[in-house]
């Protein structure tokens, strides 16, 4: 008799408060100039990752309701010239203490050194800035965006599993393909390829929409890709001005890969596998959009936040920071493996697509990469490597 009551109790629901929890999260956005498409297929999306947001608070209350926690979404828009540290004392103001930051490097780091910003919970759905995850890192911040290195190591990985050893690295003038052409170089040493030439890009990309764009990008790229044998092109492009001009005009015929061509990416409307196609169908039905790169990694944020409050019973931003990153908190991503946070930089660890135009090629890491903790740590920043000191 007694071993049945004892097996009852561990049957039956854990008690909750009858007193509802409410847990507001705010995405936090900036207005940015308006970019010009390379492709007249390409079109403005205006809800960039708030649209994410918005499925992961619905995906938040089907299981939140059963324990009376209420998720509540809000978004807020920095003026081009504003001071994000104005929005976030008025975040703080109004009780709000999770943030989805749609930010850039300099306005993150600007709202999450802020004073108000303290009691806060931060979660960079924008930048893949290195530094964010070293030396500039910060315990109140998160990253579901991939990092650079994790980009290129995930790149890496697939070329030398394709025995493509010899690379040719295209480099656009932005800052951040500067950054991210550092990763490859060091992508390639730690991965043992080999980088046989280096261009940087200078022919102006609205050159390419007169009658004749067409006539000058078909002289100009075999002139510009006129170098030494190599397995692949490699291009880094974050702000797309100008890697997909190179298929199919390269002195040599070879693959392109890394921001345009073969990409690597946190996720791709092409991916199908590991329940995604579901959620691509609920993302299309509430967005009337296909589901982009910030969009997922704020469905991630929304979702990871609602999964530690769920599982810690909580609405603390200290408790839910600590179960974030906690050995305990796993994501279901859809992408295969669980994901995580690293509890050494705040970085999101996930599979890598590797992904066409129109279908996904493969997913990084690749076997036969081990690491003695997670395989998903062979892509990015190590332990024993990162400068982060919280």
């Amino acid at each position: 008799m007694r071993f049945s009551l004892v097996l009852l109790a561990m049957l039956m629901p854990a008690p909750v408060s009858a007193e509802e929890r409410a847990i507001t999260i705010a995405v936090v956005t900036q207005e940015r100039d308006p970019v010009q498409p390379v492709s007249p297929l390409d079109r403005e999306v205006k809800d960039q990752g708030l649209a994410g947001a918005r499925l992961g608070t619905a995906d938040n209350a089907t299981t939140g309701r059963f324990i009376r926690q209420r998720f509540t979404l809000v978004d807020r828009v920095i003026p081009k010239d504003g001071n994000p540290a104005e929005t976030i004392r008025v975040l703080a103001a109004e009780g709000i203490r999770f943030v989805v930051a749609d930010l850039d490097a300099p306005a993150l780091r600007a709202a999450a050194s802020s004073e108000q910003a303290r009691g806060m919970l931060f979660i960079n759905v924008q930048t893949p800035d290195d530094a964010l995850r070293n030396e500039a890192c910060r315990a109140n911040v998160l990253h579901t965006i991939p990092s650079r290195t994790m980009l290129a190591d995930a790149l890496a990985q697939y070329l030398m599993a394709k025995r493509w050893r010899r690379w040719f690295l295209v480099t656009g003038s932005q800052p951040g393909d500067k950054l991210l052409a550092d990763a490859y170089r060091r992508a390639a040493k730690r991965f043992g390829a080999e980088i046989v030439a280096e261009k940087e890009w200078t022919f102006k990309p609205g050159h390419a929409r007169t009658d004749t764009g067409h006539v000058t990008l078909q002289s100009e790229i075999p002139a510009l890709t006129q170098v030494v044998d190599h397995d692949v092109l490699v291009v880094a492009d974050e702000a797309n001005e100008f890697g997909d001009f190179l298929p199919g005009r390269t002195a040599r015929p070879r693959p392109v890969a890394g921001t345009q061509g073969l990409v690597t990416t946190a996720w791709s409307p092409v991916s199908e596998q590991w329940g995604a196609t579901q959620l691509q169908a609920r993302f299309e039905k509430l967005a009337g959009r296909r589901m982009g790169v910030v969009d997922y990694a704020a469905w991630a944020a929304v979702r990871s936040i609602g999964e530690a409050a769920i599982r810690s019973r909580s609405d603390d931003p200290f408790a839910i920071m600590s179960y974030l990153r906690s050995p305990d908190f796993v994501l279901a991503g859809f992408k295969g493996q669980g994901q995580s946070f690293r509890p050494w930089d705040g970085q999101m660890r996930q599979p890598i697509l590797i992904a066409g135009p129109r279908l996904l090629v493969s997913v990084s890491p690749q076997a036969g990469y081990l690491h003695r903790g997670s395989e998903l740590d062979t892509l990015g920043i190590d332990r024993e490597e990162s400068r982060c000191k919280f």
